[in-house]
């Protein structure tokens, strides 16, 4: 969902962080370098966990993810408070023009290059040329400043109340779950990423049309009391889109997902990408696969068997023999 999520809030390597992730999105955005982008984004999730401020790229060296190079520049800017290799990125005129187009919702870094190629350099020039762009790019370019800021815990919180008496008002069997950053308990988050389920609903339905008309109905609902102002995107099992409870616009995602489905979705939507990670290559250790659908044991010959029954999310934890953490210990 937003799309420049950083490693950690308020850590005391954030500085060291902040050059990976911008040396990331360059290698993103700019070289479509996806290794290199992996390596920078790595290297920075493991110094925000660090748990001490780190004085030396030797020092940093020794935490995993983090090479020769990457200590390199670590140096280079304890010695000299910059990076070379930044301050060139920052006089580079495809990556100024890539780094500002993508900030809008729905451009990523190839359509941000076609239109550098036909001579659009910025946000305020996509202005001039919004039929070069297609309806999810233009409501983003529509609440560009709004999609930017970030979103008060206390106003998910109020936002939640809204979606919750709503949907239960229009059938109470729905389950609702707001997940990523607010479900791990942060105080701001980027966007409203909302995962929903009905017993009617199971991955064995054949009921032609069910889910999307389970999808259509809640959002029709929250269309009816304004709270969902504008739609980007309508599937059977996905709604993308703007929701407003003040003067702020705010990106809202409704996810629809089996029940038999909805605790491992829950899981994997909670985040962060980096537990993500850790948890399925502990699974594979033990013999599962784990994804945002089901666990499944692996055979002898390494073939997945069937879905086992999860009843929430610490069944997982238990099955992969993996200690439980509570969504606010999952950052």
């Amino acid at each position: 969902m937003s799309k420049r999520k950083a490693p950690a809030e308020d850590n005391i390597n954030h500085d060291f962080c902040d050059f990976l992730i911008e040396l990331a999105n360059y290698e993103k955005n700019v070289n479509r370098n996806i290794h290199k982008h992996n390596a920078y984004r790595k290297a920075a999730n493991t110094i925000a966990a660090y748990g001490k401020r780190i004085t030396s790229g030797e020092e940093a060296r020794k935490l995993e993810g983090v090479g020769k190079k990457i200590a390199e520049k670590i140096d280079e800017f304890i010695h000299t408070g910059k990076l070379r290799k930044l301050e060139n990125i920052k006089h580079d005129d495809t990556a100024i023009a890539v780094e500002s187009l993508t900030r809008v919702t729905g451009i990523g870094p190839a359509k941000a290059q076609e239109l550098f190629k036909l001579g659009i350099k910025s946000t305020k020039d996509l202005h001039n040329h919004k039929d070069k762009l297609n309806h999810h790019q233009l409501i983003g370019l529509k609440y560009l400043e709004d999609f930017e800021k970030k979103i008060p815990r206390a106003e998910i919180e109020l936002i939640e109340d809204k979606i919750r008496s709503n949907i239960n008002a229009l059938d109470p069997e729905y389950l609702i779950t707001i997940c990523g950053s607010y479900r791990r308990g942060k105080a701001e988050s980027g966007d409203i990423d909302v995962l929903i389920t009905h017993p009617n609903f199971t991955s064995s339905c054949s009921e032609k049309g069910l889910a999307s008309n389970l999808l259509k109905k809640v959002v029709n609902k929250l269309e009816n009391v304004s709270l969902i102002t504008d739609t980007i995107s309508l599937g059977d099992v996905k709604f993308m889109g703007v929701c407003k409870i003040s003067e702020i616009a705010r990106r809202l995602d409704i996810r629809l997902t089996p029940h038999d489905q909805y605790n491992c979705a829950t899981l994997y939507f909670t985040g962060s990408d980096m537990f993500n990670k850790e948890m399925r290559a502990h699974a594979i250790q033990e013999g599962f696969t784990l994804n945002e659908y089901c666990l499944r044991p692996l055979g002898s010959t390494g073939i997945p068997g069937e879905p086992l029954p999860v009843s929430s999310e610490r069944d997982v934890f238990d099955y992969i023999n993996f200690p439980y953490k509570d969504p606010c210990q999952r950052n």
